[in-house]
């Protein structure tokens, strides 16, 4: 997986693939891990996206409360 700017949507898709080949149980013990790994580093890099995008949301929502107090 290169280190080019994918999309949370993107990270989900890929991630939802990862899933469905483990849960296939047609590739191999070696491959499963090596594919449980990626999926690992796909999930984190999902949670790092939402956690951006909660922080942004909470500065927003600071934002406005500040705003109707004016």
């Amino acid at each position: 997986m290169s280190k080019k700017n994918i999309s949370f949507e993107e990270n989900l898709q890929n991630l939802e693939k990862i899933v469905a080949d483990l849960e296939s149980g047609k590739i191999s013990l070696d491959d499963s891990i090596k594919k449980y790994e990626e999926g690992v580093k796909v999930f984190k890099s999902c949670k790092v996206m939402l956690s951006r995008a909660e922080k942004k949301i909470q500065i927003l929502s600071d934002t406005l409360e500040e705003e109707d107090f004016e």
